[in-house]
């Protein structure tokens, strides 16, 4: 099947796994069309020529409008965070995707699916993920269904659970489920084996399982994850909480994933681990171990959120202000912005100049305290100064920060080097309109375990009142420079 060319119906774009495999399917050229419920929410994260058409899957009419001139589909859609009865749901949402391909002249369906030995009593969640794939692939359009387990990276259900668990939780009352078999597979890999089966010959429908090398267990996992973020964690392994208590269980220690995290959770009981390897003989692909996986989803969310812009992280949480910021992955930001009627290049002169002698605009006490308890505690404090009172340059030193990144009269970005239960970073940013330019100013942090998250939500109303006022300084001395300019002018 030629697939370079033909037009490609994804549907899911703005889940997790779609909006990975949108960039992968865009980068490698391909011909997509995305179908959602609410395109303008979807249009403004695809690409040039990607088009995004309304429908949904339980309307079968608007379907076979999506489908007409398309080859291939991918189904990525679920309904466990419904509070309706979710497999009836994901029942009624296969059989009318599967009819409509099927009028439609769709030769194949690629559909992602959960891993589990349907010989066995599965669980709401595996039983219906299962149906899915039989339904279809019930119509004669070829059906491949991959079957994953634990998918890692940054951002998957699976492995958000995993991190808010050891993060909050230096020790764990472990149910036996904690111990059941799994086979982790990093989504990278997930994303390489739906983008490749799009050049697959034609052929019969097929269910191929998908799994990294590595068999271990959610114990497993959270043992690699603190040990890679540098904390230790006690499991104690109990014998009495049953998948149901420890889904109640999770509600409250993770309140974001109480209702979707209840239904993962009672899918636990049995293992899910491959059991037939025609994947790796049918594909080119050789799947990273765990170690890689988790080292690789941690180093992604560095760079994922270095790309994405502090407003990106402010709209993902629907509002603007929130009591101890915004959460973006596993790190906490908290944005303000201040308007001026001066120039770029105004408007960060007072930004280049900060730290060293110049001090911070606001509550230079402040900071020196903060200066001598690191010193205190081993740290390098405020004694390092800076090197030149105007000029800055990426990788040197600033009191107790380094500049990370350095756009002139655009963008500041410093890292802390104290001595934090965590890592932290202050961005500014300035961008010029009509009427002079907005000051960007982002703090964040990347708090490591219960101590980090308690120093962020201690110190918050004092950085509230620090980063404000330094805010405030900042404009108020762009301020000042604008009005020396045009007396220098006159």
């Amino acid at each position: 099947m030629d697939s370079s060319s033909s037009q490609i119906l994804l549907t899911g774009a703005s889940g997790y796994v779609g909006g990975r495999l949108l960039k992968a399917l865009e980068a490698s050229g391909r011909r997509v069309r995305c179908l959602a419920r609410h395109p303008q929410a979807l249009q403004s994260r695809v690409g040039v020529g990607t088009e995004v058409v309304r429908g949904d899957v339980l309307d079968k009419v608007s379907l076979l409008e999506a489908m007409a001139g398309v080859q291939t589909a991918y189904y990525l859609v679920h309904s466990m965070g419904t509070a309706t009865n979710f497999e009836e749901s994901d029942r009624q949402g296969a059989r009318n995707f599967a009819q409509a391909a099927a009028e439609a002249g769709v030769r194949r369906i690629i559909y992602l699916g959960g891993l589990g030995d349907s010989h066995t009593e599965l669980s709401a969640h595996l039983r219906s993920r299962l149906e899915v794939g039989r339904l279809l692939a019930s119509t004669g359009v070829q059906a491949l269904e991959f079957r994953a387990s634990v998918i890692i990276g940054s951002g998957s259900l699976s492995f958000e659970m995993v991190r808010a668990l050891v993060e909050r939780l230096p020790v764990m009352i472990t149910p036996r489920w904690v111990r059941v078999l799994t086979q982790p597979i990093a989504i990278t890999d997930v994303i390489a084996y739906l983008v490749a089966a799009l050049d697959l010959p034609p052929g019969e429908s097929q269910v191929l399982e998908i799994g990294g090398p590595d068999q271990v267990s959610y114990a497993d996992l959270m043992h690699e994850y603190a040990r890679q973020r540098g904390l230790r964690r006690l499991l104690i392994p109990v014998p009495i909480l049953t998948p149901r208590l420890s889904s109640l269980w999770l509600g409250l220690v993770t309140p974001l994933y109480a209702r979707v995290g209840r239904k993962l959770i009672d899918s636990l009981r049995h293992p899910s681990v491959v059991s037939d390897d025609s994947a790796r003989k049918i594909f080119d692909i050789r799947p990273i171990g765990v170690r890689d996986a988790i080292a690789l989803a941690l180093s992604n969310e560095d760079q994922e959120f270095v790309q994405t812009h502090w407003l990106g992280a402010l709209s993902s949480a629907g509002e603007q202000r929130q009591w101890g910021g915004v959460r973006f992955g596993n790190r906490l930001v908290d944005s303000r912005t201040a308007h001026v009627p001066a120039p770029p290049s105004i408007a960060f002169a007072p930004i280049r100049r900060i730290g060293g002698g110049t001090g911070w605009y606001y509550g230079n006490f402040l900071w020196r305290v903060r200066g001598l308890v690191d010193l205190l505690v081993g740290g390098v404090g405020v004694r390092r100064g800076r090197r030149h009172p105007e000029e800055l340059s990426v990788g040197e030193t600033l009191d107790f920060w380094r500049v990370e990144a350095y756009e002139p009269d655009q963008r500041l970005r410093l890292a802390a080097e104290m001595k934090l239960p965590g890592r932290a970073w202050l961005e500014f940013e300035v961008e010029g309109d009509a009427s002079g330019s907005t000051i960007h100013q982002t703090a964040t942090f990347d708090p490591v375990g219960l101590l980090g998250l308690g120093y962020w939500y201690l110190l918050y109303p004092l950085h509230q009142i620090v980063f404000a006022g330094m805010l405030r300084g900042i404009a108020r001395e762009s301020t000042r420079g604008l009005r020396a300019e045009k007396r220098n002018d006159e």
